[in-house]
């Protein structure tokens, strides 16, 4: 199989996944939730009222921010999928961050793009403490810009210590040079 389809195919489905359980938490949200409510199930009550399941609609961004921009950002995701989609082929093979934080943005850039498009609003629903209310594509865009920085200060590492290696080489390279040139 061609490198290129394979990659496309981990991009495709890490979003997919993301997709999918994005929108089936709304959905469950809409059809158990009425609107401006909240349900804390048995299995999480122990940590109410710090952590339930609300019903919400949001226009703006993630976490509630820049409200009644839903125009603004559905063109925004529009430009951000297909950006991930042109780059995607560009990233090394090795940056395995770099692709999986990929694949986490466009799932959660696609999961709310289907909420505007179909309901012209984002349904959120995980409330935890006084934190915004969000949904599984907001956290899934946050998980990608956590796994991109994580993956960049790796890469900035492993650079630094290839740089060191290879300077200490270098070096010992040039005292060699220098004792034979002493010897003779």
């Amino acid at each position: 199989m061609n490198s290129k389809v394979k990659d496309y195919l981990i991009l495709f489905g890490v979003a997919g996944v993301i997709i999918a359980l994005d929108q089936w938490t709304k959905w469950w949200a809409r059809e158990n939730i009425e609107f401006g409510g909240q349900l804390v199930p048995q299995w999480i009550e122990f940590l109410s009222p710090y952590a339930r399941f609300v019903h919400w609609y949001n226009m703006g961004a993630a976490f509630g921010m820049f409200q009644n921009g839903n125009t603004v950002f559905t063109i925004l995701a529009f430009i951000v999928i297909g950006a991930i989609i042109i780059y995607y082929p560009i990233v090394e093979n090795e940056d395995w961050t770099l692709k999986l934080a990929m694949g986490l943005q466009l799932g959660g850039a696609a999961g709310n793009l289907i909420d505007r498009l179909m309901l012209q609003k984002v349904t959120d629903f995980i409330s935890v403490g006084t934190f915004p209310v969000f949904n599984i594509a907001d956290a899934s865009i946050s998980v990608g810009v956590v796994v991109l920085l994580l993956g960049v200060w790796i890469k900035e590492r492993q650079d630094k210590r290839k740089a060191a290696e290879q300077a200490s080489d270098e070096q010992q390279v040039e005292n060699k040079d220098q004792f034979s040139l002493t010897s003779e």
